[in-house]
């Protein structure tokens, strides 16, 4: 007999969560605010939003399937399964932060204010969307390997670079050409979700010609940031996109790190002489429209 469907509640401390393992109590968290020129008012409010809307997503959950609950600093701990139905309650950064652990799972992105890009749904919508996870949307994922065999994925975009922000030195390979070395603040690689956020920001900044894909295409974007020219090293390649051909990056560092959609804590770190290949992601992410 097989098994009956689970939902998968995902969600984040709220900020008063936060305020109070931090400062103890729910006063002393009101002072720390004040000093700020914040009101707890508001941040209660936001986290009444939050509990509200994991309330109502758990009550549309059917009785005879399984549940499960999970908070976003235990992501790498928790094992989701294929017959998984995952609910998403936050923020869009937390459908990005989840993306990486499944593989194929259906996504409903549950939002407990404004709707964003990625979680637009109403809490009360859960109970039809649970039942009825055919009509998605799927959306690409960037894809790092490394040759001794670490692997990254990204719903946004990864980056690679010094863990510090210092300068960055190795050897970029486009297209098979001859690699050029570089120093730069490292290197952006992204999606066309991505598109709306980091790889966005650099793209507006720099004016840049590149087309920016759109989420479900199988293409990514990549963009080198701050290359410094020397006699060791260049800046003829600072931009450009992946389809078919990988872009390799050979470390020349000491250490390098690279990590997918601002988790700095869940890194793979490349020391010198390895080499990391960028591509677009076999797998997608599904999200529920």
């Amino acid at each position: 007999m097989s098994l009956a469907p689970r939902v998968v509640l995902v969600h984040r401390r709220t900020e008063l969560d936060e305020l109070l393992a931090r400062h103890g109590t729910r006063g002393q968290a009101e002072f720390f605010l004040r000093t700020r020129g914040r009101d707890l008012t508001e941040v209660a409010e936001a986290d009444a939003a939050v509990r509200a809307a994991l309330a109502t997503a758990s009550a549309a959950i059917p009785l005879d399937w399984r549940r499960g609950e999970v908070e976003r600093g235990d992501l790498d701990r928790f094992l989701f399964t294929p017959e998984d139905v995952v609910v998403v309650v936050g923020q869009d950064g937390l459908i990005a932060n989840v993306a990486k652990y499944l593989d194929g799972q259906p996504v409903i992105g549950v939002t407990p204010g404004a709707p964003g890009v990625l979680v637009k749904h109403p809490a009360a919508a859960v109970a039809d969307l649970v039942r009825s996870t055919r009509d998605v949307e799927h959306r690409t994922m960037a894809e790092l390997t490394a040759d001794d065999g670490q692997r990254l994925l990204a719903l946004n975009e990864i980056y690679l670079g010094h863990a510090g922000h210092q300068t960055a030195r190795y050897r970029l390979g486009v297209g098979g050409g001859r690699p050029e070395r570089q120093a730069s603040s490292g290197i952006l690689v992204g999606t066309g979700t991505g598109a709306t956020g980091w790889c966005g920001s650099v793209w507006r900044e720099r004016h840049s010609g590149l087309r920016l894909p759109a989420p479900g295409e199988a293409r990514l974007v990549w963009f080198v940031r701050e290359a410094w020219p020397s006699p060791l090293t260049g800046t003829e390649h600072t931009e450009g996109e992946l389809t078919r051909t990988p872009l390799t990056v050979e470390v020349e560092s000491d250490r390098l790190v690279a990590f997918g959609d601002g988790l700095e804590t869940d890194t793979v770190a490349l020391t010198r002489g390895q080499t990391a290949t960028f591509v677009p992601a076999a797998k997608t992410v599904h999200l529920v429209r």
